[in-house]
């Protein structure tokens, strides 16, 4: 039996209020969006991934549409990490150069006479597995090397995964914040050039140049809901680790539609509810969840918010929901075993954890207040995004298969 009052909200009152002194999107504004895309589509990997609609489910939800962005496909990494990590290396790379990253394809950066002007680079960061990995295979392909520190409990699988990409890669015995303190001292240490996703005062830049770098998902998911001759989203669900991937959804709706923009609900694991945290609070600055974080959700199990992704969440997004690791589980049950006529999705914990919420706001009566307020109905056209695959095989298989976590 669920318990669903292990699942909590927090209404943003403020969301749609206007106020000069809201924190500006213009880092992701059209004339960002059109450089990040072009960039990622000069790298001869690139592909629009695909974004599936579950008409069934709807129909069954009671809602107009429900639509998941599969980032699986991305790169062939499984998960949309890379294309955050790439554009801040770029963006890097170009500033050494003395050049606008519009003048540099991928290609370009790989070429003999580029590698030659820049020298040896090491490239350095934390991770539980999606980001390190997109790290490394982009110092890879560009000739570079790169360091890769992750956290206390990390999967072995994901960490072979990233050594494949010609990393050097660890798992030590500190939680996620710890490690990232761990790989900001080697990159001083040693000279290395520290690409984290997370923000912090005094390291800023290149968090908001991957979060630049995640644009391109959202902006193919709208293109291809318009092509497709669809009403735009009534509502947003976004996961939330440190927030700069929800951060940079959030960023560009509130850019590209303003007040007009959809609904957003930002979404986190009970264990790892920073974002959730820093607006019980209520005092505008973020607040960090210490300690060991034991969720499933590995890739949202984070205790400190970016400082410039919480910015954006805290001014734009409507709700902030914390939620138990049943929660992605059953939706990893739902896209990889759909109803009938609906695709099937493989989508890992962290991917899941959106569509898991939205199936149980619909679903349960003890959640009717959440629906209410949000406004979902049989109008109601919901974009999800899975941010990664079975990135973890065999945990993918313990919680589908056997359920083989408590609570899940």
């Amino acid at each position: 039996m669920r318990d669903l009052t292990e699942i909590k909200y927090i209404v943003n009152e403020n969301a749609r209020k206007t106020d000069t002194e809201k924190a500006s999107v213009e880092f992701i504004n059209s004339e960002v969006v059109e450089k990040v895309r072009i960039f990622h589509k000069s790298f001869p990997e690139y592909r629009v991934t695909p974004l599936h609609s579950l008409d069934q489910l709807s129909k069954q939800l009671g809602v107009s549409n429900i639509w998941v962005k599969d980032e699986s496909y991305r790169f062939g990494l499984n998960a949309f990490k890379v294309l955050g990590g790439s554009y801040a290396v770029g963006k890097y790379l170009a500033e050494k150069l003395n050049v606008d990253i519009s003048e540099l394809s991928f290609e370009k950066l790989r070429s003999k006479e580029v590698k030659e002007k820049l020298g040896d680079i090491t490239f350095v960061t934390a991770t539980d597995g999606n980001h390190g990995r997109g790290i490394a295979w982009a110092a890879n392909h560009l000739g570079q090397k790169s360091v890769v520190f992750m956290p206390k409990g990390s999967s072995e699988i994901r960490l072979n995964n990233i050594r494949k990409e010609g990393a050097e890669a660890s798992i030590t015995d500190l939680n996620y914040d710890d490690a990232v303190r761990l790989a900001s001292k080697y990159a001083d240490e040693y000279n290395g050039v520290l690409i984290q996703d997370s923000a912090w005062e005094g390291y800023e830049k290149i968090p908001t140049w991957i979060m630049q770098g995640y644009v391109t998902l959202v902006d193919e998911a709208f293109d291809q809901i318009k092509a497709n001759g669809k009403d735009m989203p009534t509502h947003v669900f976004l996961q939330a680790g440190v927030g700069s991937f929800a951060g940079t959804v959030q960023g560009y709706l509130a850019s590209k539609f303003g007040k007009d923009r959809p609904t957003t609900v930002i979404v986190e694991p009970n264990d790892a509810a920073c974002i959730y945290k820093s607006a019980k609070a209520n005092d505008r600055k973020p607040h960090a969840v210490t300690g060991f974080m034991p969720t499933i959700m590995a890739g949202l199990a984070c205790g400190e918010p970016s400082t410039v992704g919480w910015k954006i969440l805290r001014e734009y997004s409507d709700m902030y929901i914390s939620c138990p690791d049943y929660v992605a589980a059953r939706a990893m049950r739902i896209l990889g075993h759909p109803l009938k006529g609906d695709p099937k999705v493989i989508s890992g914990e962290s991917g899941a954890v959106g569509l898991g919420i939205l199936s149980l706001i619909l679903d349960e009566n003890g959640l009717k207040e959440i629906a209410e307020i949000l406004n979902l109905n049989k109008d109601s056209k919901i974009l999800i995004i899975s941010t990664e695959g079975d990135t973890d095989p065999d945990n993918y298989r313990k919680v589908v298969w056997d359920g083989a976590y408590p609570s899940v």
